[in-house]
């Protein structure tokens, strides 16, 4: 696929089949995330790698609306470390967006569908997860092959008017 084609096709999927990735596939989404960009190149995030299904589903709990994770072929794990000040945690969370999204993207790009999810529950994640104190677990990121139609760009998406979105030279 193409990357504009990725673009138009990405959505998020909380519907799997019971499909693996493999580790070759689920090596080039992380991979994606590793390459997006950072501000001054800090590169701050760490990324876990879940495939296996008790681990899923444990992590599934975690947050109300995190229940298509139990489901998902893997779910890559975005962790931070605990920020300084809150200027530190927007910069983060920012970058860790590029991040996420690419890792989106590049699983578009392959035909594997992704969803994310909130964290609520950080002491339980972290626990799952083996992550330190000094580090917090700000989202899941669900991956596997979509149960109900495969990744195809999107004719109409569910969006706001281009229009009423973009504006040219003032508001």
């Amino acid at each position: 696929m193409e990357t504009w084609d990725a673009i138009r096709a990405r959505r998020n999927v909380r519907d799997y089949t019971s499909d693996p990735v493999s580790d070759e596939q689920l090596t080039q989404i992380a991979e994606a995330g590793w390459r997006a960009p950072s501000a001054s190149n800090g590169q701050h995030w760490d990324f876990v790698l879940v495939t296996d299904r008790q681990q899923l589903a444990e992590l599934a709990t975690v947050w109300p609306a995190a229940g298509h994770i139990a489901r998902a072929a893997a779910t890559v794990a975005l962790v931070l470390p605990v920020p300084a000040d809150e200027r530190q945690r927007l910069l983060d969370q920012y970058d860790l967006g590029q991040a996420t999204y690419a890792m989106m993207l590049a699983a578009a790009d392959l035909g594997i569908g992704t969803g994310h999810s909130a964290v609520g529950d950080q002491a339980r994640a972290r626990t799952i997860l083996g992550v330190p104190e000094t580090h917090e677990v700000a989202y899941l990121l669900g991956v596997g092959h979509p149960a109900d139609r495969p990744l195809r760009p999107v004719k109409r998406p569910n969006r706001r008017p281009f229009d009423e979105v973009v504006h040219r030279g003032h508001w």
